[in-house]
């Protein structure tokens, strides 16, 4: 008799083993980012956030009956529509994915859904799109961003200006949906002078002509609105080259480690970028900096909340389908439910398993508002003796 029962549970444990196996899958999820152009240096560092949080679900064994996830990367460019809906569409098509953590900037990620997420039925939640444009898109529910509008940056910039008592400024924006809508929130926000506002074109070798119309309507900084692998960081460059200007405000688009590389000419220069703080953040920069990634570029955070969202809304909706992760996205990203740090998915899966609900924090204190965007707040920094310096969250 004990032999048989033995035998029996066995074969139950087998049994369920099996069953267990057949529902277990590889669920792809796409990274669209602009590993080539003027954001090159941090895309690789948003990829890698996406992809931890990938990694961290699926090792807990509990992500839909032991599935797991696996990442397809695709070159947004960030400035090449076609070349963007040209590789979004391959994502879709070639390789299936279920949803896309991407793209990357505005103008890329407009088209993208327009012509490939919306007439597919696929999810975007973006890291760092941040036009005010895309807050108004047609998008049939499928877009969302874990990182806010500039309409809000444009606030901050504008404040930021005012606390330090200057009252008149020239503007230089890349000419782009997210530099001509980041140079009008901040025209919105403004209440001094600007001298002039005019846009530039990246990839040029020469930006004099750029740099004397500035100079010549005068201003006491230069705002620049632009990208820091090209555009951006040349004109504070040759600004500084040719005396025009000393002293720059700089938006989200500049930070990173290559504007630090111009060395002393950026020195007591300021900007703002999406940040966080709080006990979500820490957890994130202690599993970040344990797993080798570069925590504190730009947009990691964001960037690991997006990958998290999308794995948890499939998981609230029990499968790994594009509508899954479309019905889900706000339930899991927002309250009620138990609060959910970066790391505790094996605890998020359980609840949801159970039928419960869960209030995803993650690395950004993540709340959704309206259209699925995001709440947000930026880091308000000076550039001080060649390093980033926090003057405060906001």
């Amino acid at each position: 008799m004990k032999k048989l029962l033995l035998a029996s549970t066995a074969a139950t444990v087998m049994t369920g083993s099996l069953v267990g196996a057949a529902f277990a899958e590889d669920v792809k999820v796409g990274i669209l980012l602009g590993f080539t152009g003027p954001l090159e240096t941090i895309m690789p560092h948003m990829a890698d956030s996406a992809e931890l949080a990938f990694r961290e679900i699926s090792e807990t064994g509990k992500f839909l009956d032991g599935s797991t996830i696996s990442s397809v990367r695709a070159d947004s460019t960030c400035v090449d529509a076609s070349a963007a809906t040209a590789a979004a569409e391959r994502l879709v098509t070639a390789d299936g994915v279920v949803a896309i953590m991407g793209a990357d900037c505005s103008g890329v990620t407009g088209a993208v859904l327009s012509n490939v997420a919306v007439p597919n039925g696929v999810v975007m939640i973006s890291p760092s799109a941040t036009s005010p444009g895309l807050s108004t898109v047609e998008d049939n529910d499928l877009f969302f961003r874990t990182s806010p509008s500039d309409a809000r940056q444009g606030e901050i910039l504008a404040d930021v200006l005012e606390e330090q008592g200057i009252s008149s400024v020239a503007v230089t924006y890349n000419n782009s949906d997210y530099g001509k809508g980041l140079a009008d929130a901040f025209a919105a926000n403004f209440d001094g002078e600007i001298t002039l506002s005019a846009p530039h074109e990246d990839g040029k070798a020469d930006y004099s002509a750029e740099i004397a119309a500035l100079a010549s309507a005068g201003g006491e900084l230069l705002v620049v609105l632009g990208y820091i692998d090209q555009g951006g960081k040349n004109i504070i460059q040759s600004s500084v080259d040719t005396g025009a200007f000393d002293t720059f405000l700089v938006g989200d688009g500049m930070y990173g480690e290559s504007l630090l590389g111009l060395g002393d000419i950026v020195e007591g220069s300021f900007g703002v970028v999406p940040w966080a703080e709080g006990e979500g953040t820490d957890r994130f920069t202690e599993l970040g900096t344990e797993a080798g990634i570069t925590v504190d570029s730009t947009y990691t955070r964001e960037s690991y909340d997006a990958g998290a969202l999308i794995a948890l809304a499939m998981a609230k909706g029990g499968e790994a389908t594009r509508e899954a992760v479309a019905a889900n996205v706000m339930d899991v990203a927002n309250a009620p439910g138990e609060p959910i740090l970066p790391g505790e998915f094996e605890k998020a899966l359980d609840i949801l398993a159970e039928g419960g609900d869960i209030d995803y924090i993650g690395a950004t204190n993540v709340e959704l508002i309206g259209a699925g965007e995001a709440a947000g707040s930026y880091r308000y920094y000076t550039i001080t003796d060649g390093a980033y310096e926090t003057v405060d969250i906001r």
